[in-house]
């Protein structure tokens, strides 16, 4: 099987393919395939499945699958695309505002002042306030 008869789905299978090929013309007689391309072809095992990577590659399927188990699979780091623009906002400044708040009962003043950009829950606070006896 040449690498055009590749079924399109097992083109990340090409680069393995071609390896083994490579070593299997470069060498005569009946040698055992170097770990390194048989790591390799656990790791497409792992990703097509063993039979399919076995009938492509023409392994021995049961000795691709013990390869496969033996091999510890390769940690693949994900990449994230560089960021071609990112643009920063700052906050709008914040003028802090200030207010005072006298209330007046049949029980007394109650004055209250704050400074910030947030209100409190002046209605809740002052009841609190008020109503404690």
């Amino acid at each position: 099987m040449t690498t055009n008869t590749l079924p399109e789905v097992l083109r990340g299978m090409q680069r393995v393919h071609r390896r083994l090929e490579r070593w299997r013309n470069s060498h005569q007689g009946r040698l055992p395939i170097p770990p390194a391309l048989w790591a390799s072809a656990a790791e497409a095992a792992r990703e097509y499945g063993v039979g399919r990577t076995a009938k492509i590659l023409r392994l021995e399927h049961g000795k691709l699958k013990r390869m496969m188990k033996s091999v510890t699979p390769a940690v693949r780091q994900a990449t994230a695309p560089p960021a071609g623009f990112l643009e920063l906002v700052t906050p709008q400044a914040v003028s802090l505002s200030e207010c005072v708040i006298e209330l007046e009962g049949p029980r007394g003043k109650m004055r209250i002042q704050w400074k910030g950009a947030t209100a409190p829950d002046l209605a809740g606070l002052s009841r609190a306030l008020w109503e404690s006896a």
